[in-house]
């Protein structure tokens, strides 16, 4: 009796997941669809928890709003924190501002600096990452934390095996990120599980005006394109 329970259960589960699979290509084909039209953009991270005047809150928008004047949208996360300081940057500077917006439980709302027609929504963690690599021209990487961690460790991992081209990953506050990167270097590199050559796809800096010099330098000699 406890074993027929069981497969109804379990058949029921398989059917629902085959049907997921529908909703899963609407997100990619609505994604692939709207982020096609909009261009070289670069992809802005970092914790949704830094409050307005934060110090990486106010760089975030100074680094938006330079990379904007170069002639880049910025794409976000499209919630509140460095998401909503990126968003902020490009609309002071007249530029495209995308929003990839996620359903979550707490933490995610829409930020008011995303262009109308360019903030899209997502069930699926997976299928926004996709976004952000897909259509980036490069990673700024602001402060955050597990979420910012997990996007910028896929797309190292993703330029590391050649699954896709290489293109600038810049993280921002070395007095963050130093702590990471010594043990990345003491630790993963001494024990060999990972390349000397890898430490090179990223770049720490401080400014806005390194972060557009290194975006700019990389593209002098490496063609605009999307990913995958």
């Amino acid at each position: 009796m406890r074993k027929g329970k069981y497969h109804k259960g379990w058949n029921e589960i398989k059917i629902n997941d085959s049907w997921a699979i529908f909703k899963i290509m609407g997100e990619f084909v609505n994604g692939f669809e709207k982020m096609s039209a909009i261009g070289p953009c670069v992809t802005i991270f970092g914790s949704a928890r830094t409050k307005e005047k934060a110090p990486y809150y106010e760089l975030t928008v100074s680094i938006a709003k330079k990379v904007s004047e170069a002639g880049y949208g910025i794409i976000t996360g499209g919630g509140p924190g460095i998401m909503e300081a990126g968003n902020r940057g490009a609309h002071l500077a007249g530029g495209t501002s995308v929003g990839l917006n996620i359903d979550l439980p707490f933490e995610q709302h829409d930020n008011p600096y995303i262009d109308d027609d360019k903030s899209l929504d997502f069930d699926y963690f997976f299928v926004r990452k996709v976004m952000f690599v897909k259509y980036a021209q490069a990673f700024v990487v602001l402060p955050g934390g597990f979420g910012t961690l997990d996007e910028l460790f896929e797309a190292i991992t993703l330029i590391q095996t050649n699954k896709i081209g290489r293109f600038p990953i810049i993280l921002v506050g070395t007095s963050f990120w130093t702590g990471l990167l010594d043990w990345i270097k003491t630790t993963m590199l001494n024990e060999g599980n990972i390349s000397p050559e890898d430490m090179d796809l990223i770049t720490v800096v401080d400014t806005e005006d390194e972060v557009v010099s290194i975006i700019d330098s990389f593209y002098k000699s490496h063609t605009l394109s999307p990913n995958f």
